[in-house]
């Protein structure tokens, strides 16, 4: 049974259902085109022969009622299947009428020929038509046993052409149903139909994606442990220096407290990496439509109560009036809010973060520009643990902000500024036909 869910399935019902139909109308109308022309002939055949007895044979006319035909008449030719007589029709017009008629199984065609001397007189010519029925029929037999054919053919034709059409997609299955976390590679779009190009495309990009996913989470995984390790091997080595020999009671509070700071900021490390997880969760957010204008305001007056904490002023260009957007809220706010922290972090005391947003053909930008030491464009920023300036922190925070960035399909970036007096941090919404 053709399932109605099977793409290909559909195909081969739709394919031979319209070519079925197809062929039935061709059908009939083939079979009453041959029809018609057959019957067409033998009109014209009895037409001629009427109007040859009318003009020849007039004379002959008083005999009414009998047969015509007679032995002298050399210039017409008696058929066995045709009788030819006389007939009176009264409240008949005088033009040539045909009437068909059934007789002991057989079937009659009659035609009544009017003389031109003789009102009400015409000369009736009846032929016998049974062969030619046995001929239609057989005609029309053999115009079904064709479409029968015909359809079985579509439908053999249909099957393999569903097959055909399917192979790509098959292929694509096969290959991702093989793809695991240690072997990802992309397709060869080349050898695909043009129709499934963009479809290889999409995938290729997944794949990409998933690339980088398993790899950023590789390193992390590697980069927390190094982290996590690191602290608690000095951890150690303290207290076993400090239980070497008995101590007073301040080297003892001395080492508790360098242990319980470097506890603490373990436990900073790994609510980073609880942020990863929730991140994560973040990216099945649905996306909604905001005001991004009324979104990047909001959260600046947020980031102005911070930056005043720290002593530090936040500037703000921002442009256009209104942009609607279908994005998720919550990975874009964690974007824009490591940017600010790290320009309020690497921006000394008393100085400015300039946020600037505008509009233009690639896509909607936001720059967030301090006033800090700049940065080594030459390193990986984004990769995880990876730390710049004189700061603390984990390093995960810009790392962070590209998987964010990658899940809402925007493109973020870091550069020195031109007069080398700090960082841009940019952020890139390409368009989207959405967009208002």
């Amino acid at each position: 049974m053709l399932s109605q869910k099977s793409i290909r399935d559909s195909f081969i019902l739709q394919l031979v259902s319209a070519s079925a139909t197809l062929i039935v109308i061709f059908s009939v109308i083939l079979y009453n085109y041959i029809k018609i022309s057959i019957f067409e002939d033998i009109i014209q055949e009895l037409t001629k022969q009427a109007h040859i007895i009318a003009t020849s044979r007039v004379s002959s006319i008083e005999r009414m009622g009998i047969n015509i035909f007679d032995p002298s008449l050399s210039s017409i030719n008696r058929p066995s299947d045709v009788q030819v007589t006389i007939a009176i029709r009264v409240n008949q017009p005088d033009v040539p009428t045909f009437e068909q008629s059934e007789q002991n199984g057989e079937n009659f065609l009659t035609i009544f020929y009017p003389l031109e001397k003789r009102q009400h007189h015409f000369i009736s010519i009846t032929k016998n038509i049974s062969n030619t029925y046995v001929l239609l029929d057989k005609i029309l037999k053999n115009i079904l046993i064709i479409n029968l054919t015909a359809i079985f053919l579509i439908l053999f034709y249909a099957l393999f052409l569903s097959r055909m059409l399917v192979l790509p997609i098959r292929s694509l299955t096969s290959k991702l149903a093989s793809m695991n976390e240690n072997f990802l590679q992309k397709i060869n779009t080349q050898k695909l139909p043009n129709e499934f190009l963009p479809l290889g495309n999409s995938i290729n990009k997944l794949v990409e994606r998933i690339q980088i996913f398993v790899n950023s989470q590789k390193e992390l995984f590697i980069g927390a442990a190094h982290e996590l390790k690191t602290p608690l091997a000095v951890m150690k080595t303290k207290n076993e220096v400090t239980l070497l020999k008995p101590r007073e009671n301040e080297k003892y509070v001395e080492t508790l407290k360098s242990n319980n700071q470097t506890i603490n900021d373990m436990n900073k490390m790994i609510s980073n990496i609880l942020e990863i997880g929730r991140q994560e969760g973040a990216q099945f957010e649905k996306p909604v439509e905001i005001d991004l204008i009324s979104f990047l305001k909001e959260q600046i007056t947020n980031y102005t109560i911070l930056a005043k904490m720290e002593e530090k002023e936040i500037v703000e260009e921002i442009s256009p009036e209104q942009y609607k957007i279908l994005t998720q809220p919550t990975l874009l706010m964690h974007i824009l809010q490591n940017f600010v922290q790290n320009a309020v972090k690497f921006t000394p005391k008393g100085g400015k973060i300039m946020i600037r947003s505008y509009l233009n053909k690639d896509g909607f930008f936001v720059h967030v520009i301090d006033d800090g030491i700049g940065i080594d464009e030459s390193k990986d920023l984004f990769a995880p643990f990876k730390r710049y300036g004189n700061q603390t922190g984990a390093g995960l925070g810009l790392f962070l902000a590209k998987n964010a960035a990658d899940a809402i399909g925007a493109r973020i970036s870091l550069k020195n500024r031109d007069d080398a007096q700090g960082t841009i941090a940019t952020l890139l919404l390409p368009l989207r036909k959405h967009a208002l």
